[in-house]
């Protein structure tokens, strides 16, 4: 027997709802509708259209249940650290995109109480200037915080949409900074510091709880007549990602490669080390109580924002040639730090790539064929080094790399990374953030038993992988 599951996934970029039938040795995906997402820009600042997203979502739901009308349940999963504040069920303005220039300001509120050794003791995070907590430390008009009664992050939003009951998923809730790494709960004192009351942090609940069923105006939006549960899966699309990672071996490092590159190894506890901190790794929480030990690595955004732009300048590009134009790139390029904070925001990545080579006195690249080899080159050695930290560091000999997600298309990154890291990659699936979601459900509805390692070994056996092994050059 087989059942089907949906799953909401959520991106920086795009979403989509797919369609998973899980079974015994049975693991296969449908795509039911894909629809776009990005920042929008008001006079206040750079914010999410979720209300619009939401609606996107139940159109892929209708699209969805239209292929399949027996899906057993539904999943969300997003990015992590936006959030929402609400007051009673009305959502109090759209929740401000984590590329917004606010934050900054949050970070120095927040260091002026709070030194950074103490907040890496208490919630195991690498500084990233977009944390939740640090967000929440910017919010203007302060007075928000005092009229707000929860707080919703992104996926946690859309199932309070879907069932009006409102939860925190603790994956993505270990993304805030409010969740303390040693207890797993909130910390409620880092909470009344950035101005946030500790009735405001919901309930927390762990992937692959029943949260509640679709609200009945939404069944009939949908013309179904039967309720269908909504359970959390890794809520923070990289927790669900990880899941979907074919790790079965333990020796294994993974990069969870979109707009983001996340780079690191799945390990039994944080590491709360001095040099963990100083090499700005970050403790965030897995599915089953794993830890996720990375480093954010800027990833994709730097090669979606350059096509970006020049499709503003001169129209359509045709990626999958210009990937090949760079691929046949001869000469050096220069390498480039990829996290430079000057990258972050929306617009000339190309210019700015330049401002850095000028300010560092080196060549910059010139054509977009130069300009696209440098990032990939420079992707392939950020990561490269991040997966050599991130054994040293949790005391792993890591002998593979794992590619998931949308940068396993992307041969030429995967083969770069493996010359670079002198390891092989492994690349695919690339829907993993979906698998994960959908494997997680299945579990919870009991189509499937088993560890991480299983629901991994069910992903080697029934997905097409790559491997990229290094050539030395």
């Amino acid at each position: 027997m087989t059942d089907s599951f949906a799953a909401v996934d959520l991106g920086a970029t795009s979403g989509r709802v797919m369609v998973g039938r899980v079974g015994p040795g049975e693991l296969d995906l449908h795509q039911a509708a894909r629809f776009p997402n990005g920042p929008v820009h008001t006079p206040d600042g750079l914010h999410w259209g979720t209300q619009a997203l939401f609606a996107h979502a139940l159109d892929g739901l209708r699209a969805a249940l239209g292929h399949d009308a027996t899906i057993a349940s539904i999943g969300v999963d997003s990015w992590a650290v936006d959030y929402a504040l609400l007051h009673g069920n009305r959502i109090l303005g759209e929740p401000y995109h984590h590329r917004d220039s606010r934050c900054e300001r949050g970070v120095e509120r927040v260091h002026a109480m709070v030194p950074f050794e103490d907040l890496y003791a208490r919630n195991g995070l690498q500084f990233l200037v977009f944390n939740t907590a640090y967000q929440l430390a910017a919010e203007e008009p302060r007075h928000l915080l005092e009229v707000a009664d929860s707080m919703l992050l992104i996926p946690d939003l859309m199932g309070f949409y879907l069932t009006g009951v409102k939860v925190a998923e603790r994956t993505n809730a270990s993304t805030t900074g409010l969740l303390n790494i040693n207890s797993g709960h909130w910390d409620t004192d880092l909470a009344r510091i950035v101005g946030a009351s500790e009735d405001m942090l919901p309930r927390l609940v762990d992937a692959g709880t029943t949260v509640g069923s679709l609200l009945p105006h939404l069944r009939k939006q949908l013309a179904i007549d039967r309720d269908i549960p909504v359970v959390t899966v890794g809520s923070h699309d990289t927790a669900s990602a990880v899941v979907a990672a074919p790790m079965v071996e333990a020796d294994s490092a993974y990069i969870s490669c979109g707009t983001w590159g996340l780079v690191g190894v799945e390990t039994e506890a944080p590491v709360l080390t001095a040099h963990a901190r100083e090499s700005s790794f970050t403790n965030e929480g897995g599915v089953d109580g794993r830890t996720r030990f990375l480093h954010n690595v800027m990833g994709l955004w730097l090669l979606n924002e350059s096509v970006a732009h020049w499709e503003r300048e001169s129209g359509r590009i045709d990626l999958e040639r210009l990937l090949a134009e760079a691929a046949a790139v001869t000469s050096s390029v220069t390498l480039f730090d990829v996290n430079d904070p000057r990258f972050m925001a929306p617009g000339n990545i190309p210019a700015r790539i330049g401002q850095w080579c000028a300010e560092h006195d080196v060549a910059a690249p010139t054509s977009p064929a130069e300009v696209v080899r440098s990032i990939v080159e420079s992707l392939a050695q950020a990561f490269a080094a991040t997966v050599r930290q991130a054994g040293e560091l949790s005391g792993q000999r890591i002998q593979r790399i794992h590619i998931v997600g949308g940068g396993s298309l992307n041969a030429l990154l995967c083969q770069r990374t493996a010359d670079r890291a002198g390891l092989p990659v492994i690349a695919g699936p690339v829907e993993a953030t979906a698998v994960g979601n959908i494997l997680i459900q299945a579990r919870a509805h009991g189509a499937v038993r088993g560890t991480l390692e299983s629901l991994r070994a069910l992903v080697r056996d029934t997905h097409t992988l790559r491997t990229f092994t290094p050539e030395g050059r």
